[in-house]
C-alpha cells in the first residue's frame, strides 16, 4: 500500500512537474511527496526526475515508468467507477424462496418489478418447506408467521387474513354453519404442515365459545390441492383471502363463518443478519413492500364488485 501511495504521488508529481502542486492534489504537504519519491527511487533503483532549484524533469526512465503507471491507475479507477456503479445500479440473479402458493401474490406484480429492474435475475423456487436461506444458497425467503431464528433480518411485506369457505354444493347438502359448534358436525379440510407433519390450527375468534373438534375428511400439505378439494364439495376449508379470492368472486366458493375470521396473518422477507443487503435485494424489497398488496386489494375491490353485480342479478 506504501508503494502504491508512493506511485499515486510519482505520477501526480509527473503530470504536473511540481512537488507543490502534486501536494495540494494529494492533500499533504511538498515535503511528504519529496520523501515518498525519495523512498520509491530507492526502492526502484532508479532515478525518476532531475532536481534543479528552479524546475523537474522526468529522467527517460522516470517516463517509462510514468507510461505504465498511469495506465494501471487509470485501470483502477475505471474498475472503482464500474463497482460504484453496480452498487448504484441492481443486477444480477436473486435468489428467492416463497411458500407455494406465493405465486397468488408475487407473480402479478413481476412485470413492473422487471421493467423498473431489468438487469435482476429472478430465481424464485415456491415450495412450502421450510428452507435454510444459506444453506439453500438463497438470497432472502419469503415466509409468513412468527421468525424463531434471531440470525435473520426480517421485513414486513403485507397481511393477510385466512376464511373459511366450502361449495354452493356442500353447503346446499349439509347446511351453512352459523355457530362455531356447528362445525362438529361438518366435513373439514385441513392442511398438514410439510415440515413438521402437524395439521394447521383455525386461529378463529371464539367470542367466548369453545371450538369444536374438527372431523378431517381430507388432508393434504399443498394449500392449492386444498382449495381445488374444496371446491369440489370435499368440506370446509381453512385458507388465505388471496388464495380463494377469484373463486369467491366466481360463486366456486361462499364464506361462512366470517364474524369469526379475524385474525390477521403477515408475511415477511428475511435474510441473515450477518449479510448486508445487496442492491438487487433492497430494490426487490422495497418493490414488494409497496406493490406486493397492491394488486391483491385491486383484486379484491373488483371481486367485491363482481359479488355485488350478481347479487343485485339475482334479486
Amino acid at each position: 500500500m506504501d508503494n502504491l501511495n508512493a506511485i499515486v504521488a510519482f505520477v501526480r508529481v509527473a503530470q504536473a512537474l511540481s512537488f507543490v502542486a502534486a501536494g495540494g492534489a494529494l492533500g499533504i504537504s511538498a515535503s511528504a511527496v519529496g520523501k515518498a519519491i525519495a523512498k520509491l527511487e530507492v526502492s526502484l533503483g532508479v532515478r525518476l526526475f532531475h532536481r534543479t532549484t528552479r524546475k523537474i524533469a522526468l529522467t527517460e526512465e522516470g517516463r517509462l515508468f510514468y507510461e505504465r503507471c498511469s495506465h494501471i491507475l487509470a485501470d483502477l479507477s475505471d474498475a472503482q467507477a464500474v463497482l460504484t456503479a453496480s452498487a448504484q445500479t441492481p443486477r444480477g440473479r436473486l435468489r428467492v424462496s416463497l411458500p407455494a402458493i406465493g405465486y397468488r401474490f408475487l407473480l402479478p406484480a413481476l412485470p413492473d418489478f422487471a421493467a423498473r429492474y431489468p438487469e435482476i435475475e429472478l430465481d424464485l423456487d415456491f415450495n412450502d418447506r421450510l428452507v435454510d436461506v444459506i444453506e439453500g444458497g438463497f438470497d432472502a425467503v419469503i415466509r409468513s408467521g412468527a421468525l424463531s431464528d434471531s440470525s435473520l433480518v426480517a421485513r414486513r411485506l403485507g397481511p393477510f387474513r385466512h376464511v373459511l369457505c366450502a361449495s354452493p354444493d356442500y353447503l346446499a347438502r349439509a347446511g351453512t354453519p352459523r355457530t362455531l359448534a356447528d362445525l362438529a358436525a361438518h366435513a373439514c379440510v385441513r392442511y398438514r404442515f410439510p415440515d413438521t407433519g402437524k395439521l394447521q390450527p383455525w386461529e378463529l375468534a371464539t367470542q367466548g365459545e369453545a371450538l369444536p373438534t374438527l372431523r378431517s375428511a381430507l388432508v393434504c400439505n399443498n394449500m392449492e390441492a386444498l382449495m381445488q378439494s374444496v371446491v369440489a364439495g370435499f368440506g370446509i376449508g381453512y385458507m388465505p383471502d388471496f388464495l380463494v379470492r377469484d373463486a369467491l368472486a366466481a360463486g366456486a366458493l361462499a364464506s361462512v363463518l366470517d364474524a369469526y375470521t379475524t385474525t390477521v396473518g403477515q408475511f415477511s422477507i428475511v435474510w441473515p443478519s450477518s449479510r448486508h443487503p445487496s442492491p438487487r435485494l433492497r430494490a426487490f424489497v422495497d418493490f414488494m413492500c409497496v406493490r406486493l398488496f397492491e394488486t391483491a386489494r385491486a383484486q379484491e375491490a373488483r371481486a367485491l364488485n363482481v359479488a355485488r353485480l350478481n347479487a343485485a342479478a339475482a334479486s
